[in-house]
C-alpha cells in the first residue's frame, strides 16, 4: 500500500522540490501551504504521514502539530517537523508539540526519505514476507500475487492486506474495529462500514475460484476466515 504524505510548506520552490523527491521515492503527495489548506486536505483524504514546516503563515507548525495531536482524526498520524531552527531548545519544543521526528534545513533528499521510511515503519502495520497457503489458495507478500491453483486472483492493496490477515489468523472472529486496527492501522480514521465494502470486494474477487465462502459473516460480531 503506497503511503500518502501531506506536505505542509509555504515556500513554493521548496514545496515543489520536496514533492518531486517524495514522488520519486514512490509515495503519494498532498500539498498545503498553511494550516487551513492542511485541514482541507485532511478532510478530503487522511494522510499516512505529515511533513510540517515550522514557519507557516498564520498558524505556526508547532501550533498546528498540537492541533493535530488534539484531534481524534489526526492524533496518531506521524509528523516530521521541517525547520531551519537547529537549536536544541527548538528541537525539544518541536518534539514536545507532538512531532515524531525533526529535520533541520538544509537536508538531503536521501536523508529525508530515510526519515520518512523510518517513521512509517513505526506506525504502519508490517506484513511478514513469508508466503501463506491455505489449501489451493496461496498469497505471496513479496511478489504481491494471489493464486488459486494455476489461476491468478487480482486484488487491490487493501483487499490484499485483508486477505493476508485472514489467512494468517484463521477460524477466529474479528470485529470491524479490530480489522481496522490490524489491516488499516491505528492511525487511520475511516468508518467501520468501510470494512464491509472491502469484504464484499474481496469475496467478489475470490468467488470465481470458489474461495469466497471462506470469509464468513458472524452476525453481531464481525468476520471470520474459515476452511470448515
Amino acid at each position: 500500500m503506497t503511503a500518502r504524505i501531506l506536505l505542509v510548506e509555504d515556500e513554493l520552490a521548496i514545496q515543489e522540490l520536496l514533492e518531486f523527491n517524495i514522488r520519486q521515492a514512490g509515495f503519494q503527495v498532498m500539498r498545503a501551504e498553511d494550516g487551513d489548506s492542511a485541514w482541507q486536505q485532511i478532510r478530503s483524504h487522511l494522510p499516512d504521514l505529515i511533513l510540517l514546516d515550522w514557519m507557516l503563515p498564520g498558524t505556526s507548525g508547532v501550533v498546528l502539530a498540537k492541533q493535530f495531536r488534539a484531534d481524534a482524526r489526526t492524533k496518531d498520524i506521524p509528523i516530521i517537523m521541517l525547520t531551519a531552527r537547529g537549536d536544541e531548545r527548538d528541537k525539544i519544543l518541536g518534539l514536545e508539540s507532538g512531532a515524531d521526528d525533526y529535520i533541520t534545513k538544509p537536508f538531503s533528499p536521501r536523508e529525508l526519505m530515510a526519515r520518512i521510511r523510518a517513521v512509517l515503519r513505526r506506525h504502519i502495520p508490517q506484513m511478514p514476507e513469508d508466503t501463506v497457503k491455505v489449501g489451493a489458495l496461496e498469497l505471496s507478500p513479496v511478489t504481491h500475487r494471489v493464486t488459486a491453483g494455476m489461476d491468478s486472483i487480482e486484488l487491490g492493496p487493501t483487499e490484499f492486506r485483508l486477505l493476508h490477515f485472514f489467512m494468517t489468523h484463521p477460524e477466529r472472529v474479528y470485529s470491524r474495529t479490530q480489522l481496522l486496527d490490524q489491516v488499516w492501522g491505528t492511525q487511520v480514521f475511516v468508518e467501520e462500514r468501510t470494512v464491509d465494502v472491502h469484504i464484499r470486494r474481496l469475496r467478489a474477487a475470490l468467488e470465481p475460484a470458489g474461495f469466497d465462502g471462506m470469509i464468513q459473516t458472524v452476525r453481531g460480531s464481525g468476520y471470520r476466515f474459515s476452511t470448515q
